[in-house]
């Protein structure tokens, strides 16, 4: 089995060679390149203790020395080297109470979580596969090394992330795994937000973020996430196609993969997207809706959605504009536009410039997955919604204060005072522009800012 290796890791695995240790390229860079993909990153393994690499090497990093990782600098790029190793007894689900270097590969492979993971590879020995990671890459399963039990228990991170690669590679999770995985569930409860959080993160990201249904069926989003819980019990009423808010929500996950994936470049964006999406319906799960009374449904859903997703998001630590973002599409997700330019202009100022193609995509995403009878009339509506929005974008019409042709200073300049009665007579200006977007010149907007003064002098 050929790896073309990158020429630097070549070179550092030759470099250890050549002062008489040894070294492969190991781990996920070894699983990707056989499965034909682009590694992020390349890890090195060694027999070389950490201060033996810094010999070797000019120019290192002490990234993580304790547990025997250096990084190794070559112009820009930064490559770890890490010693071969055998960890100790775990203390709390997730580190080693002491690492204990080792000579032997296999002992150092041993550790590690997954077959597929456990690889190693240079040019002089070909791959090394003890534990039958290849074989596993091609019947696309995903299986821990040794006792999964014994995995599960020194980390129980590992449980999230059998289903993670599940989603990212689409593969199936072996029999005696899946059971770890069930029967080690709660250890995820010794493991931080942060990590819980970057977990779901990549396994959102993936080709197959409808996989989650997998850690719900193994007991996980009991753990790190029960709303989804919550929605997959959720009976749907309506126009909908499916029996439940999460299956509901999995679809809608999949139409927006299906068709967006590819247009949304920014990883951030991507997954804003997609967690509005998971959690659009998340109100669903503890509202009733009442058909006497549906406007009043329709705010408790827009406000209480709004506020689990934010505290779902706070929960997993995520930053403040990520969780602004997705609280925003969640609260707005059935926002019914007007048929008017007018409409479009108020939805704009609303809403926000920054988050209006978001919520198109979102409001698309979430209308494909209804009654084909509703959707005929659903999509209208917003396809006529985005074109007023897109003639609006072409004649540059204002919608929000910064666009406006007068500001404070203008106004102060022509004698009024400042303090907050500028900015109620900004907003009043902004208004009367959202109504009719020719008067958005300095010159007209001082001139009705100057007939208000007359007016209030009067």
């Amino acid at each position: 089995m050929l790896i073309t290796l990158p020429d630097k890791v070549n070179y550092i695995i030759e470099e250890l060679m050549a002062h008489g240790f040894e070294g492969y390229a190991v781990g996920g860079c070894v699983r990707d390149s056989l499965l034909g993909r682009i590694p992020g990153d390349w890890d090195i393994t060694t027999s070389a203790n950490p201060y033996e690499v810094k010999q070797i090497f000019s120019r290192t990093i002490d990234t993580g020395i304790k547990h025997g990782t250096v990084t190794v600098m070559l112009g820009k790029e930064g490559f770890e080297v890490t010693t071969y190793r055998l960890d100790g007894e775990y203390e709390d689900n997730r580190h080693p109470k002491q690492v204990e270097y080792t000579k032997n590969l296999i002992e150092d492979l041993k550790r590690r979580d997954f077959t597929i993971n456990a690889m190693a590879y240079n040019s002089k020995d070909g791959l090394v596969d003890e534990f039958e990671g290849l074989k596993d890459l091609q019947e696309k399963k995903i299986r821990c090394v040794g006792s999964a039990d014994q995995r599960f228990d020194e980390d129980a991170l590992r449980i999230l992330r059998a289903v993670r690669f599940s989603a990212q590679l689409n593969f199936k999770i072996e029999d005696e795994t899946l059971a770890a995985i069930r029967l080690k569930a709660l250890n995820l409860r010794n493991i931080s937000a942060e990590r819980i959080r970057e977990e779901l993160n990549k396994l959102l990201l993936s080709s197959y973020p409808e996989k989650l249904s997998i850690a719900y069926e193994t007991g996980l989003t009991e753990v790190i996430l029960p709303e989804f819980d919550q929605m997959l019990a959720t009976s749907l009423q309506g126009p909908y196609q499916h029996s439940s808010v999460g299956e509901h929500t999995m679809e809608v996950l999949r139409y927006f993969v299906k068709k967006f994936s590819k247009e949304v470049e920014d990883k951030k964006q991507q997954l804003i997207y997609r967690w509005a999406i998971l959690l659009h319906d998340v109100a669903k799960s503890v509202i009733k809706e009442n058909n006497s009374q549906a406007l009043n449904y329709s705010k408790e859903h827009q406000v209480k959605g709004a506020n689990m997703a934010k505290y779902i998001l706070r929960r997993l630590k995520f930053d403040n504009e990520t969780i602004e973002s997705v609280s925003k599409l969640v609260y707005y997700h059935n926002y019914k536009f007007g048929h008017s330019k007018e409409d479009i202009r108020r939805a704009t100022n609303l809403i926000g410039e920054k988050y209006m193609p978001m919520l198109f995509v979102v409001q698309e995403c979430n209308m494909e997955t209804k009654d084909p009878q509703v959707i005929d009339e659903m999509s209208k509506d917003l396809r006529r919604a985005k074109e007023l929005y897109q003639d609006m974008i072409e004649h540059g019409e204002c919608v929000s204060l910064k666009s406006l042709a007068v500001n404070g200073k203008d106004l102060m300049e022509q004698g009024f005072e400042s303090g907050k009665n500028i900015g109620l007579l900004l907003d009043m200006l902004l208004e009367k522009v959202i109504v009719d977007p020719t008067l958005n010149t300095k010159e007209q907007l001082l001139k009705i800012a100057g007939n208000q003064k007359k007016t209030i002098r009067n």
